[in-house]
């Protein structure tokens, strides 16, 4: 049964203090303490396929915690930790077997006003695990209501575009020498952007600053804000450096090669980390119909992203060797939308890392994709009158 605590009404930022908490293994089950700063209120459940614990915070601040720092156990495989909205953060812990919370406490220091949080889990059947499991709905930590926009008309020849920097908040993306792509790509989607405005385009973004948008999400605002375009910006490592240079991705049920499925694999993690129910099943009937409506969306997907190669090399930017790749990117699944994502550049290769770090090399590749995505509007425009209607 997913479970929520903490009734109590608290203010401010609540710091979490490394050195005195942990997550560790004890008596057969597991046992986690957490000192914080001051109480804030909070709530725990459990998720599966894959199995997590999540822990979700009002106002706790988890900068300085690394979450092997707080690993001390076989039960739990991974911890991960940040924001998941403005003024909420999460801790999420894998697992390595089925564990049901048996009891949690917040107990507040009268003097200081600092905190302890102490959990304990035990081990369960996999089948008891699973009936328990699933984020309880309650009004006081649920989000707002989306906000429904009516699509804006579409005849009044304006290309609207929204651009996705990839990963956020609890979910950095790759790191290198200090650099998160999350932060990496939020600068050059804000510097993009401005390319694109300067030239009539008019440009949304999935986010504004270090929060964590869901794949889904992702794919609901283009749907919500009537986008032409959904461009998604990343900058991955690979292990060994060997990769380098840009490369642009479509969607396909089948990778082009295995590094492309590789990073389809680690873009799809960033829910995993972040604590979203991935449990619901996809509808069949759905799918086939958003599979016609790709029949026509999907070329038009590919000369995008062929557009983008062209004008990077055209423009003399670094090129991957096999620049054209794809795989099963969730965050392109918009069945009526044309969307590429672009892997800038990868982080873990010297001299991709120094290019997208370098404000005059980023002008020059916002500049590129700028005038790629023009060339490729004013060619499917031509094209508009012999699609199927």
């Amino acid at each position: 049964m997913a479970q929520g605590f903490g009734a109590q009404t608290f203010s401010a930022l609540a710091r979490v203090d490394p050195a005195h908490s942990w997550i560790r293994d004890r008596k057969g089950g597991l046992e986690l303490e957490l000192a914080l700063s001051q109480g804030v209120p909070y709530r725990i459940f459990t998720l599966d396929d894959p199995r997590r614990v999540v822990l979700d915070f009002r106002e706790a601040d988890w900068s300085g915690v690394q979450g092997d720092g707080l690993l001390r156990s076989d039960l739990a495989g991974e911890a991960t930790m940040g924001l998941v909205r403005p003024g909420w953060s999460r801790l999420v812990l894998s697992l390595n077997a089925p564990l049901a919370l048996q009891r949690a406490a917040l107990k507040i220091d009268p003097d200081s006003g600092s905190a302890v949080l102490t959990a304990r889990f035990i081990r369960v059947s996999a089948s008891d695990f699973a009936a328990r499991a699933g984020a309880p709905y309650d009004a006081a930590w649920a989000l707002p209501p989306a906000v429904q926009k009516a699509a804006p008309p579409r005849d009044d020849g304006v290309l609207r575009v929204l651009l996705d920097p990839g990963h956020g908040g609890i979910d950095p993306g790759a790191m290198r020498d200090g650099i998160r792509e999350s932060t990496l790509m939020l600068t050059f989607a804000r510097e993009l952007r401005e390319a694109l405005v300067r030239a009539g385009v008019e440009v949304w973004m999935t986010r504004e600053d270090d929060s964590f948008v869901s794949l889904e999400g992702r794919v609901e605002r283009a749907h919500e804000l009537g986008a032409d375009v959904l461009i998604s910006l990343h900058a991955d490592a690979l292990a060994g450096g060997g990769a380098r240079g840009t490369t642009v991705h479509t969607l396909s049920k089948t990778a082009t090669d295995e590094a492309s499925r590789k990073l389809a694999e680690r873009h799809e993690r960033g829910d995993i980390l972040a604590g979203v129910d991935l449990s619901h099943s996809d509808d069949v009937v759905a799918d086939v119909l958003m599979d016609l409506a790709r029949m026509e969306t999907q070329p038009r997907s590919e000369k995008l992203a062929d557009a983008v190669v062209n004008g990077l090399r055209s423009a003399g930017l670094p090129l991957n060797s096999r620049p054209r790749r794809a795989a099963g990117y969730s965050v392109l699944k918009a069945a009526d939308i044309p969307s590429i994502l672009i892997e800038v550049g990868f982080l873990s290769s010297d001299r991709d890392r120094a290019n997208l770090l370098d404000p005059v090399f980023r002008a020059h590749l916002s500049g590129a994709v700028r005038d790629a995505v023009l060339a490729w509007h004013l060619a499917d425009k031509a094209e508009a009158p012999l699609r199927r209607q």
